[in-house]
């Protein structure tokens, strides 16, 4: 196996979180080349397996999400189980977890055990409404985070059901704030290396309510409640997914002046920048429904290939909107070396993203899809902590491993 590179080659996580967004904050810092030990209960693993897709049994969702990881299996509510986790712990800088607050203190490992193990511990937990406040014990999924954050109800057509997207965005979304708040913290660290160690509050709906910058100022300053308008933008027009004349769905954002005056010039059109409706991007906002239908049949009138044309030739931001087929052929794509090939131990060559963002000097790299069940048990409690096979054989009878 490839040794991680990156600028975090030597910072080493403990992660006993599960399914998406606290473990996902981990493996981006692994993409950066931290160590990452991943650890599920015996049995069955991480809920994320269960989750669709699979291939003859195998998780492939599991093996993006926990990638740069090596994974071990230990249950934490059972005594053993805890003594085996305090004998990890101060070889760890960051430890990512993500139960329901309180469930860790039920289970004997409270803070204040914690930071007597490792002083300068880093603690990462992931909630789905944060560690204090009256929802703190409720049960959470990122599409509860979602509509609970106000993102759902402003996403989907006026006169239909709010809509949540195809993806579990709260989840990847709080997993950046986690990996945001880690290097926050391991940058206090450097500055001030006696410093103790402390926690992190992260949790899905306000990372999703933080990303939804205008929502909270504009009912404050303008008791304004943004409502769903389907693919309009909600800032900028005209703003659509627009269909071609040959079938094709193209994404469209005219978002600045000099973009839409460019747009009328490119669909021969150049008199609508002075239009009294369309002067400004106000102007044009409060007459959406007309510039959009004059936008919409403008692109119907042409294929794909001649809007590109015009589109491209008068320096006007679009994009076709692509399936992952049309990802997979893409000559940007592939010369950005966005998917790249790696070993699985399981699978064997699989396609996954690249890591992002990319350093100049100290790039990540992906050298391992995320662990089977248990893969590296005997590697971390024989080589670290120097059990023998007896023992092992004996946890995982006991069902602690």
């Amino acid at each position: 196996m490839a040794e991680p590179s990156g600028p975090l080659v030597g910072l080493k996580i403990l992660d006993i979180s599960t399914v998406v967004a606290a473990p996902w904050a981990a493996t981006l810092l692994a993409d950066m080349g931290a160590d990452v030990l991943k650890v599920e209960m015996p049995g069955g693993g991480d809920a994320l397996r269960g989750l669709a897709p699979h291939k003859d049994g195998v998780p492939l969702w599991w093996k993006v999400a926990n990638r740069n990881k090596r994974g071990v299996t230990l249950d934490l509510r059972k005594p053993e189980g805890k003594a085996i986790l305090e004998k990890l712990l101060p070889r760890f800088d960051v430890l990512v977890e993500n139960f329901r607050p309180g469930t860790l203190d039920g289970w004997g490992l409270p803070k204040e055990r914690l930071f007597e193990l490792n002083p300068k511990l880093t603690i990462l937990r992931v909630s789905g409404f944060g560690q204090t406040g009256p929802y703190a014990r409720k049960p959470a999924f990122a599409r509860i985070g979602e509509a609970l954050s106000g993102l759902t109800y402003i996403c989907g057509d006026p006169d239909r059901a709010p809509m949540h997207l195809g993806f579990p965005i709260a989840d990847a979304v709080a997993g950046l704030f986690g990996a945001i708040g880690i290097l926050g913290a391991l940058h206090r660290r450097l500055k001030e290396p006696d410093s103790p160690g402390q926690e992190i509050d992260v949790n899905l709906t306000e990372s999703m309510f933080r990303v939804l910058d205008f929502l909270p100022i504009e009912y404050d300053q303008l008791g304004h409640v943004r409502e769903r308008s389907g693919n309009l933008s909600q800032y900028a027009a005209p703003g659509n997914v627009y269909r071609t004349r040959d079938d094709r769905w193209i994404s469209l954002p005219a978002s600045s002046q000099s973009l839409f005056e460019r747009l009328c010039k490119a669909l021969g059109r150049p008199e609508l920048a002075n239009d009294p409706r369309f002067r400004t991007n106000p102007d044009r906002v409060r007459n959406r429904a007309e510039i959009d239908t004059i936008v919409s049949a403008e692109v119907a009138a042409r294929t794909g290939a001649e809007l590109a044309a015009l589109l491209e030739a008068h320096e006007v931001g679009y994009s076709p909107i692509f399936s992952i087929a049309d990802i997979f052929a893409d000559p940007h794509f592939a010369a950005r070396e966005a998917i790249v090939t790696v070993d699985d131990t399981e699978l064997g060559p699989v396609k996954m993203q690249a890591v992002t963002p990319r350093f100049s000097d100290t790039p990540g790299k992906v050298t391992r899809g995320g662990p089977a069940v248990g893969e590296h048990n005997e590697e971390i409690y024989s080589g670290w902590l120097g059990l023998t096979q007896d023992e092992l054989k004996r946890l995982a009878a006991d069902g602690v491993i």
